[in-house]
């Protein structure tokens, strides 16, 4: 019995040193109510959509503040504090429901996320990653409506659950091996070609080493590796993006993780 305890406490505290992964997603998380459809048959635009949002300040903050390889300036967010804060209560004041369509809900998530992310961040400081914060994937400190939840929540048990693995390459834990900040705002007109964007510009980037024999590939195709692979192989799954394309029988391995802070030096 105490040797079953003690590798049950090594597992969980593995698990937790990885923070933002897949294996936190049994931590609790839950949806909370917010609606989560299914996207597999619907990811453009709805015009039947009873609520559409304004991002535009979200994107003037992104475009100012975010250099085109995504690196952050998060000096400079500090200044626009006051134009971030009214986003946020902006985001936070909706409560979204079955009125929504599939691509305004999947945008009004990313941004929620990505923005949050950013708060996050500020809130802390200056530091040197996002895992120096105490539970920065486990907090409930987002506000949706009477709704409180953590980035946790947001990405485990309301983006993934939407069947759409794109959103992995769309929102940002604020570390340097993190797929990009994009310098614009996730909306509801542009989801499918946005989604595409990042999931290309991911895939085809150096934190990735694709040769047709073998690939270093990011640990996000590790942690979520269920999400990537319901309709065939990762190697099937890549092979959609990338500009080399890997051979079936092809040797995959996965990079370390940097967290270091995705800032702009």
């Amino acid at each position: 019995m105490k040797k079953y305890i003690l590798i049950s406490l090594i597992l969980v505290t593995g698990c937790f040193s990885f923070a933002s992964c897949n294996l936190i997603s049994s931590a609790g998380f839950n949806s909370k109510g917010l609606p989560t459809p299914d996207m597999k048959d619907e990811v453009s635009a709805n015009t039947n959509s009873g609520v559409q949002l304004d991002h535009s300040a979200w994107d003037a903050l992104l475009k100012k503040h975010v250099q085109e390889d995504g690196m952050v300036n998060y000096k400079g967010f500090q200044k626009d504090r006051e134009e971030l804060d009214k986003y946020l209560q902006m985001l936070s004041a909706q409560e979204p429901d079955d009125n929504w369509s599939n691509a305004e809900l999947l945008g009004y998530y990313i941004n929620l996320y990505n923005a949050y992310t950013v708060d996050l961040i500020l809130r802390n400081y200056p530091l040197k990653s996002i895992k120096d914060i105490s539970g920065p994937w486990t907090k409930e400190f987002i506000q949706v409506g009477d709704t409180e939840i953590s980035l946790g929540a947001l990405e485990n048990s309301i983006l993934r659950k939407m069947n759409e693995p794109r959103i992995h390459f769309a929102i940002n834990c604020a570390s340097i091996s993190c797929p990009k900040l994009m310098n614009e705002a996730f909306t509801a007109g542009k989801i499918e070609q946005q989604l595409e964007k990042a999931t290309s510009e991911f895939i085809n980037s150096g934190k990735n080493e694709i040769s047709e024999d073998s690939a270093q590939l990011s640990a996000i195709f590790d942690w979520y590796k269920g999400d990537f692979t319901e309709n065939g192989s990762l190697i099937d799954y890549v092979n959609q993006y990338s500009k080399v394309k890997l051979a079936p029988d092809a040797r995959i391995e996965f990079k370390e993780y940097n967290w270091n802070l995705n800032e702009v030096n």
